[in-house]
């Protein structure tokens, strides 16, 4: 068995699109009927869409789950951050030099997302 997709439930797509693109470097792959699969397996999925298909509505961006991402430059990553066109809500954690350097924000939809240094110790 192999997990093809992670899929999250967004509030507007455009701006979804462009917050994944831009800070992510997630382009589209395919986009079909409320449906948007990114580059890396990510599928975002319009709310009325997803609240159609499982039938009853939805809360989406109460922090229950969390994407998780590795950056080789995180001061790289946190100029784009600085420069985003949008407000981004951000949890700063970010210890320069550090292995552990890391930073966890807030999507446009409350979704949590955790940017960590990519660890070559690891090798995963």
């Amino acid at each position: 068995m192999k997990l093809k997709n992670v899929l999250i439930v967004v509030s507007d797509m455009e701006r979804s699109k462009r917050f994944y693109r831009d800070l992510f470097g997630l382009p589209v792959i395919l986009e079909q009927e409320g449906n948007v699969i990114l580059a890396e397996g990510l599928v975002l999925q319009e709310k009325q869409v997803w609240q159609k298909a499982i039938g009853k509505t939805v809360q989406i961006g109460d922090a229950g789950a969390e994407l998780y991402f590795e950056e080789t430059d995180m001061e790289i990553f946190q100029k784009k951050l600085n420069n985003y066109q949008e407000d981004v809500c951000e949890i700063r954690f970010l210890q320069s030099g550090s292995d552990e350097d890391l930073i966890r924000l807030y999507d446009p939809d409350g979704h949590l997302i955790e940017v960590r240094k990519k660890n070559a110790r690891h090798g995963c």
